[in-house]
């Protein structure tokens, strides 16, 4: 009897020791606070806090360096005020803009209009840009979120700012609701509304910045693609890096679009 007393009490006393230290003695971590949505308050910035904003969506949500950088994937812009003004005279230039700042408008929402020479997409010999729309897709820049970029690169290419900053809604309107669009009929239709040849080999489309997709049905399932296109950063394909892919998909596709998006991956063998 007295034994097991001894062994009850010693039994307890580990049971209290380990509780302590796991509680007490083991470093806790804290996870961070999920992100909150950022909110604008035009009204209350000013030009220099809106340029900031611009570089802040340029080198973030805007996936601009992954392609603007010293690699050469896409010209550099560090001198867009000087060269905007030549490639408006270029013979080659097809847009309808006259000043710099709807020429670099044009150029984030239409990057068709002129193609720097060697820069164009393979076989369109340098008629076609790579580069999607920004405001639409995945990255889906608002007006004034454009407007902020275009001030940033005025300022940051040499070029003199001249945005407006967007006038905030008068109090009590609301702002108008957009139309629930039907969901896309084909992958095809996914593929290029959301501009994943921008970045991959897929559907006829010849992007080289992420990972090709002409066969990654081959040695990838459908959880796979799946959680590749929902959380693209929870598994890093070789030779890639983490942030390169949008991650906002989740938001923005439809749930018919995205089982007919994994579907159409997982055949591609």
């Amino acid at each position: 009897m007295i034994n097991f007393l001894k062994v009850s009490f010693f039994s307890l006393l580990m049971v209290g020791a380990f509780w302590g230290f796991s509680n007490f003695g083991i470093p806790q971590i804290k996870p961070e606070a999920p992100p909150v949505e950022e909110k604008l308050d035009l009204g209350a910035m000013t030009m220099d806090q809106f340029i900031a904003l611009g570089g802040k969506i340029y080198n973030g949500k805007g996936t601009c360096t992954l392609c603007h950088n010293s690699m050469g994937r896409a010209p550099m812009l560090d001198k867009i005020g000087s060269v905007s003004a030549e490639r408006l005279k270029d013979p080659r230039y097809k847009g309808t803009s006259k000043t710099i700042e709807e020429y670099l408008q044009e150029s984030l929402v239409k990057p068709s209009a002129f193609v720097v020479s060697g820069f164009g997409k393979a076989g369109t010999n340098d008629t076609e840009s790579p580069m999607p729309d920004v405001t639409s897709g995945g990255i889906g820049l608002s007006e004034a979120e454009l407007a902020a970029v275009i001030a940033y690169l005025q300022d940051s290419g040499g070029a003199e700012v001249t945005v407006t900053i967007p006038a905030m809604p008068a109090a009590g309107a609301e702002a108008p609701k957009a139309e629930e669009s039907a969901p896309l009929k084909t992958a095809e239709e996914v593929i290029s509304k959301y501009t994943c040849g921008a970045c991959h080999i897929v559907a006829g489309q010849t992007g080289a910045l992420g990972p090709t997709l002409a066969k990654i049905g081959a040695t990838k399932n459908k959880e796979y693609l799946r959680q590749a296109i929902l959380d693209p950063d929870a598994v890093i394909a070789k030779g890639f890096t983490a942030g390169m892919m949008p991650k906002t998909y989740g938001e923005q596709l439809k749930a018919k679009e995205l089982e007919m998006l994994v579907n159409y991956l997982a055949g591609l063998k």
